[in-house]
């Protein structure tokens, strides 16, 4: 099944993207609910590794924004990842920004995206979620409603945090999104650092009212200058937090400048995204010097690529807009390309 994917992708990319996006998980949970999914599904030699405390069947993981509500986990799993992150999820349920707010660039491999935190709320996601047979690594991608002042966006946080925490293997804490206006203002390090204090006292209390640690992950933009990823480290660290994700989508469009779509606002996502993120999975890891694990994110799609990653000193690394280009296949590459690799102390 899924090396049909490259036959269906040029009628999926004669259809607006979001659409297309939307008609694909459909096919996805059709097939799954008739087993084809599972009949197709890749043999992937077994890679564990621990990460965050976690045992993880291989280092490949599904980047946060594909499945916002985890509406389509069961099918998604089939690819063979070795986690799944879903959402961003807000407190309540709100629409995004107005369509179209998805474009393709695909002479570059690339996305621009403006959905801006369009989810059914996390009561919606936390309901389908047990409707899911998946048992994996399932990560949990949390936000701050569009509505709510920048001054109370830590209300947001803990909100979703006590809701999801049941049920996560791990949170995200989603401070780097460009489209949702001010968020990005929290990588600041005296507004980090006042935001992740407060998650990790949250954190602490619910550790003992469910007898177990979910570690908490901080997803960080691109576009923030060396001394600021150095900053950000220096936080997460003081603050106890247990990983950090690089990267989200970039505001840069230097390499897609005079392409169809370029000029869109939102986050570029994609292979242009590949050498800035990887930079800074590279300036994380000296600055971090094992203190906290790296999940590498931005431009994968390849098995090559996704070793370079790791190269850079991530741990882990995740997919998204390689997947709408390469299809279900480049999963089972980039598994393959990092089973044989030794884990090293360092990265994990």
């Amino acid at each position: 099944m899924y090396a049909l994917y490259p036959f269906a992708r040029p009628f999926l990319f004669t259809l607006d993207a979001e659409t297309a996006h939307t008609l694909a998980l459909a096919g996805l949970d059709r097939a799954t609910a008739l087993g084809v999914t599972a009949r197709a599904a890749a043999r992937l030699p077994a890679a564990p590794v621990t990460v965050m405390g976690l045992t993880f069947p291989n280092r490949v993981g599904l980047a946060a924004g594909l499945d916002k509500d985890a509406a389509h986990v069961d099918g998604l799993a089939s690819f063979g990842f070795g986690f799944i992150e879903v959402g961003t999820v807000t407190p309540r349920a709100q629409p995004g920004n107005a369509r179209p707010r998805l474009f393709r660039i695909p002479q570059a491999h690339a996305l621009v995206n403006r959905m801006g935190f369009n989810n059914g709320g996390v009561t919606a996601l936390l309901a389908n979620l047990e409707r899911t047979r998946y048992h994996g690594i399932l990560g949990i991608n949390i936000g701050k409603n569009a509505d709510t002042p920048l001054e109370r966006a830590a209300d947001d946080y803990v909100a979703c945090l006590r809701a999801v925490y049941p049920r996560a293997s791990y949170v995200t804490i989603n401070v780097s999104s460009p489209n949702t206006k001010g968020l990005r203002d929290l990588q600041a390090e005296a507004a980090l650092a006042a935001l992740l204090r407060t998650l990790k006292r949250e954190q602490t209390a619910l550790a003992q009212r469910h007898g177990r640690h979910v570690p908490l992950a901080i997803k960080i933009a691109p576009d923030l200058t060396d001394d600021a990823v150095r900053g950000v480290a220096r936080v997460l660290v003081a603050e106890g937090m247990d990983a950090v994700i690089a990267t989200n989508t970039t505001l840069a469009r230097d390499a897609v400048q005079g392409m169809r779509h370029a000029s869109e606002t939102g986050g570029l996502s994609g292979a242009p995204l590949f050498a800035r993120s990887t930079a800074v999975v590279r300036m994380l890891a000296a600055a971090l010097d094992g203190a906290l694990p790296i999940i590498g994110v931005g431009g994968i799609d390849s098995g090559a690529q996704a070793r370079a990653k790791l190269d850079a000193g991530a741990a882990l690394v995740q997919l998204y807009t390689g997947l709408i280009y390469r299809g279900p296949g480049l999963v089972a590459e980039c598994v393959r390309a990092l089973a044989t690799l030794a884990p090293a102390s360092r990265r994990t």
